[in-house]
């Protein structure tokens, strides 16, 4: 497997979400589900040839990760759809998943079989696809809060049903996000001898953590106030982009983290 025959798996499996998204519009549930559903094992496929291919996990380079948040994406939407028969999230969550992709195919990375020793552990993969998923999941809390703040004021009872579900993303979300912290910490400790160091990516991951932290306490002492937790919420997400990509723009993380091994 090829990265120059990204575009016709890309392709395939757009065209696939893009089907269910429209059943999902048009109330046929077997055939959104079905085409979601076909789409990700095409684009998990290509992932899969990439990691034969490669010899290693392809998780080292951003383009790498950027596969997987595509991927987690529309999974995320299904899981959504399914528990909440939200129409609408299958097609953000392709059209998310297409920029994504779209920035894969624009701006190739370099893919090739080179691991550094640092990341030739046991707890590299699991700590990078938790952490995918974790925010494939927050990303489709902050999409949902989004739609709230510019949604008109509707039902009570429906608006808090809407709250809810950006709530139980938020806590699944945040409890992936947990492992894939201690993942990284157990990493760490194999890598370079010690746990926790204050790398500036790890401190934009403990901001982060302790962001989605105070968001869930808001909501718990004021369960009312909700305007306030949506804006909370996407300046949670603002800070996850920073913790994820960001961070290696950053004059502090020049040539001090041990994380910007992904940049390349």
């Amino acid at each position: 497997m090829t990265w120059s025959i990204f575009i016709y798996f890309a392709l395939a499996a757009v065209l696939f979400w893009i089907i269910g998204a429209y059943a999902s519009w048009r109330g046929k549930s077997m055939l959104a589900y079905s085409g979601t559903l076909l789409g990700l094992a095409v684009f998990f496929s290509f992932i899969v040839g990439m990691w034969i291919s490669l010899e290693r996990p392809p998780l080292r380079t951003m383009g790498e990760t950027r596969l997987w948040y595509s991927f987690f994406l529309p999974l995320a939407g299904i899981i959504v759809y399914s528990r909440w028969r939200y129409k609408w999230i299958l097609s953000f969550s392709t059209l998310l998943a297409t920029v994504f992709i779209c920035v894969n195919l624009f701006k190739p990375e370099i893919h090739n079989k080179t691991l550094m020793p640092a990341l030739q552990s046991p707890w590299f993969a699991p700590h990078v696809i938790v952490y995918m998923f974790c925010y494939a999941l927050l990303g489709a809390a902050a999409v949902m809060a989004l739609y709230l703040l510019l949604k008109q004021n509707g039902r009570h009872a429906s608006r808090q049903a809407e709250m809810e579900i950006c709530d139980n993303l938020v806590y699944v979300g945040l409890s992936f996000m947990t492992f894939g912290m201690l993942f990284g910490a157990l990493w760490a400790k194999e890598a370079w001898g010690h746990y926790w160091a204050w790398d500036p990516k790890e401190t934009w991951a403990a901001i982060t953590w302790f962001s989605y932290l105070v968001y869930i306490h808001y909501r718990l002492a004021r369960p009312h106030s909700e305007r306030a937790a949506l804006c909370m919420l996407l300046a949670c997400f603002l800070l996850l982009q920073m913790c994820w990509w960001g961070i290696n723009y950053l004059p502090a993380a020049q040539g001090a983290s041990v994380h910007t091994y992904n940049i390349s």
